[in-house]
This record gives structure tokens, sequence and C-alpha cells, in this order.
């Protein structure tokens, strides 16, 4: 799509921020480059993205370095691309141009791949090699390439846009695979294969952004893949109350199970995926996961329930999931507070937009 990997080596030489920090004109293009007679932008519904830059300032204090590592403190103070991707599209959102360029400055110069334009997903600050696995994890990639759409669109920067491309192109061609009659998003490029099966991660699958790819690439790209995902949806619904789990198994014939050597629960993983589907206006795809939620009435819901035992966790969602779950529930947004917890300030942060 015409990037320009020396445009990137900016960013390792320390000077990406400033060779980006120009303004282009608005060209009548969207951010793929494409007439904007001829596509249009899917509009995210039920959200209030005016409260965003209060979120943003708490996330920005609490979890974005000076450099622009965004660092999950919940997490051993390690990096990954979820967070980076997280941080460009609040800083987006919020108009932050110095935090945006930061963030995306450090993801190019420490995470950035050279054999494609994907990223190794995780960066240690207490290991010996920092940035040990090279392997990329697609919701990570997906969010960084929104992030970058959702900054071209506020500032007309073509880099960003293009940028942007080339991941959607990278993802596209690298990280589908065809089982049976149906196209599955793998979770990264290694690991996600063996013995006949696929195992995938339904909250890998972040609507909004397939959505937006969807409109600047057209279905000819992004429509089988998404269908794909639909079909993971339909299928992934195990116990008592249809719930996915956070892992998958997709077996060669299109049957889907529990992931082996994993725990068979929607927890964790599984509460982002209806609050992406939310996000996209897809909320009726969560349909079993509304009706749980919503058989809790005005108690308490779990954080993690076993699919199969039916054994729920001792403690119950985060303040930052709740926010999440009244979004798919079509319920009042509360008003944001100030978070303390590196995801409950995320999910708030994503209920919003």
């Amino acid at each position: 799509m015409g990037l320009d990997r020396r445009a990137l080596l900016l960013g390792v030489a320390g000077s990406f921020v400033a060779a980006c920090s120009g303004r282009a004109a608005d060209n009548g293009h969207d951010t793929a480059g494409n007439s904007t007679t001829s596509r249009r932008t899917p509009k995210v519904t039920g959200g209030n993205p005016a409260v965003i830059p209060g979120v943003w300032t708490s996330f920005k204090g609490s979890f974005v370095q000076p450099d622009g590592r965004v660092v999950d403190t919940g997490n051993n103070g390690i990096s990954h691309t979820e967070g980076q991707g997280y941080g460009l599209i609040l800083a987006a959102t919020a108009g932050d141009r110095d935090a945006f360029d930061r963030i995306l400055a450090w993801t190019e110069k420490t995470l950035a791949r050279s054999n494609d334009p994907l990223f190794s997903w995780r960066y240690d600050p207490n290991a010996a090699q920092p940035v040990a696995d090279p392997n990329n994890a697609t919701d990570g990639d997906m969010l960084i390439a929104w992030g970058l759409m959702l900054g071209a669109d506020r500032w007309h920067e073509r880099f960003f846009s293009e940028r942007a491309a080339a991941i959607r192109n990278a993802l596209h061609d690298t990280m589908l695979r065809q089982v049976g009659g149906d196209l599955f998003l793998l979770p990264g490029g290694t690991g996600f294969e063996q013995q006949g099966r696929l195992t995938l991660n339904p909250s890998y699958y972040v609507w909004p952004a397939l959505e937006r790819f969807r409109a600047a690439d057209g279905d000819k790209q992004w429509g089988a893949m998404i269908q794909g995902g639909d079909a993971l949806l339909a299928r992934a619904r195990f116990g008592q109350h249809q719930l996915p789990t956070d892992w998958v198994d997709v077996a060669a014939d299109g049957s889907m199970t529990p992931a082996a050597g994993r725990d068979p629960r929607f927890g964790f993983d599984a509460v982002r995926v209806p609050l992406y589907l939310a996000m996209a206006g897809r909320g009726g795809k969560a349909d079993a996961i509304a009706r749980f939620w919503r058989s809790y009435g005005a108690g308490p819901i779990p954080a993690w329930i076993d699919v199969r035992t039916g054994q729920t966790a001792p403690y119950a969602l985060s303040s930052g999931a709740m926010v999440g779950v009244r979004r798919l529930l079509g319920q009042p947004l509360p008003a944001p507070t100030a978070q303390a917890d590196y995801y409950a300030t995320v999910l708030q942060g994503l209920a919003y937009l």
C-alpha cells in the first residue's frame, strides 16, 4: 500500500514524531485513501465520546509513560500491542496529538517487526531481552490499525492511513484460516494450529475495528472473515447459559469445544466480546450473554463462570467491566470515574466510545 519502511525507521531514530507532526490537507478521501462518496464510516452508537477526554486524562496519568509506552500495571509492568492500541484509540478520540505521536513512536521503535507490517505482541522491561517473543497478537494489531484510522480522521495525516492499510492487508493475508466453509481469524501467527484444529479467542474479534476495516476496504476483503466471526459467535455457545469461553477449539469438521488445556470459562477475555459487539451496533449477537447477565438482576455479577460445572468466581466483575454490561444491556452509563485498575480503566474508556 505504498508504505515506505524507511518512514518507520524514523521512529527508531527518534524523529518519528517530528516526521509525522505536519498536517496534511483533507483531500476528500477516507482513511484508506478511498473516495468518501463510495465508502461510509460506520457510526458507533450507544456511547458518549464527549466524556473520553476525562477518562483519557486518568488513563494517561496512570499508565502512559513520557516515552509513549503504555504500562500494564496489573501485569508486572509489561507492555503489549493491545495496550498500545488502546492508548492510540483513546488519545485520538480525546484529540491528544502529542500523546498519540509518542505512543505510536514507541510502538514502532520497540514492537514493529522487520519482516511484515505487524508487531511483536509483548515487551517485558524486566527481561534480559524485553521483546523475546516475535509472535504477533491479532487483536493488538487490529487495535493499533483502528487507532491509526481514528488518528487519520482527526488530523488528516496520510502516513496514519497508509500504515493502517498496511496492517489491515497483512492481517488479511496472513492471519485467516479456512475450516470447512468458514474463514476464521487466528489469534497470532504461531501457536494456534495443532493436531488438525484451530484454537481461537472470540474476544480477538474487535468488532468496531472490523466494521471500520470493511467500510474502508469493502466486503471483498473482509466480508467472509466477518461471516466466520459470526459463525464462531453462533456455535461457540457452551453449558447451561450457552456462553462462549475465553478460548475455543475448532475441529476440522467445524465443530467447537472449549479449548483443551485451558479453563472452560466465560471470563476475563470473553467479557470483552459483548462490549465489542455493542460498540459495533451488533449487540443482538450477544443475546445469550445478555440473558445471563440479566439473570442476576440488581445483584453482583460474577467475574467468570465455568461453562461445564457452573462454578462461578467468588468475586464480582470489575467496575470497568460493569460499564460494558450496561452498554450491552442498553442501561444508562454511569459518570466516568478515575480507575486504579488498568483493565477497568480501559473497559470504561471503550464503553464510552
